[in-house]
C-alpha cells in the first residue's frame, strides 16, 4: 500500500472509486516496561518532551497502521479511505491502539 493512497478523507483527490472492500483494521495491544516507566518518572522530574513514551506511542501506531494496510492488501484493495486512530486504556499500564479505515479499489482519473 502505497502511503499516498491513504488518507483520512473520505474522497481520494485525482481518483475514482471503483469498489468498497469493507472496514481494515489493526490492532495491537502493549504495556510499559518497569524500566520504560522509570525512564520516563526521571524524564517528568525535568519537564518537557517524555521521549520513552513518544516512542513506544509511535512505534505502536506504526505498528497497527502496518497491520491495517495489509488486511488492505489481503483483500486487494489499493487504497484506504477514512483512516483514523483510536486508543483504550485496557487496564492500567496496559492500551489498545487500533488503526482502521475503508479499503477500496480507486483508480487515476484520465
Amino acid at each position: 500500500m502505497k502511503p499516498e493512497m491513504v488518507t483520512t478523507a473520505f474522497d481520494l483527490p485525482g481518483h475514482r472509486i471503483v469498489r468498497g472492500l469493507g472496514l481494515v483494521r489493526g490492532i495491537t495491544v502493549r504495556s510499559r516496561s518497569v524500566l520504560g516507566n522509570v525512564a520516563g518518572a526521571f524524564q517528568i522530574l525535568f519537564g518537557g518532551q517524555i521521549s520513552v513514551y513518544t516512542n513506544l506511542c509511535e512505534h505502536t501506531r506504526t505498528e497497527a497502521y502496518r497491520m491495517m494496510c495489509e488486511q488492505a492488501d489481503a483483500l486487494g484493495a489499493n487504497a484506504i479511505l477514512g483512516m483514523r486512530y483510536d486508543a483504550t486504556e485496557v487496564m492500567g499500564g496496559v492500551t489498545e491502539v487500533i488503526c482502521y479505515g475503508t479499503a477500496v479499489i480507486a483508480e487515476a482519473l484520465p
